[in-house]
């Protein structure tokens, strides 16, 4: 199961929320099968509905 702790910790050059979406995408594409938001991103561009951006983001909804 992937969480997104796990991401920020090991994509520190990541620095928006802007940015985290396509690598969510990208990770998705490569096989990951489960996605469990844990935390919150610390960004400063994080929108209020950042959960459902990133769950549409890891399910293949945004493209």
């Amino acid at each position: 199961m992937l969480k997104l702790s796990d991401i920020l910790i090991e994509h520190k050059e990541v620095q928006s929320f802007t940015e985290l979406t396509p690598l969510i995408q990208d990770i998705a594409r490569h096989g990951e099968r489960f996605f469990r938001i844990d935390i919150k991103p610390p960004y400063p561009d994080t929108p209020n509905d950042w959960e459902d951006r990133l769950e549409a983001a890891f399910s293949g909804l945004i493209r």
